[in-house]
């Protein structure tokens, strides 16, 4: 049974920059038919795409693929309220 509650979103923070800068929000790009094809990490949190827990864990899992950011920041998912 897939969970269709969409009410999350992904949020970044550079681990260096600590509490001193706002953190960025996964903005997802996917091809006309659906297909996932990437993410944008942008500063609106209200233009950021809203989504379930799969297709957030899905955002986690292609920015754990970038080696180099993915050490330089901290990605997690978070309810559309926080």
């Amino acid at each position: 049974m897939d969970n269709d509650d969409q009410r999350y979103l992904v949020q970044q923070n550079k681990i260096s920059d600590g509490d001193t800068k706002p953190p960025v929000f996964a903005k997802v790009m996917r091809s006309k038919e659906g297909v996932f094809e990437g993410v944008s990490f942008i500063r609106n949190k209200d233009k950021a795409t809203v989504m379930t827990v799969a297709q957030a864990q899905e955002v986690i899992d292609w920015a754990a693929k970038k080696k180099a950011a993915a050490r330089e920041y901290v990605t997690k998912i978070i309810c559309l309220g926080q």
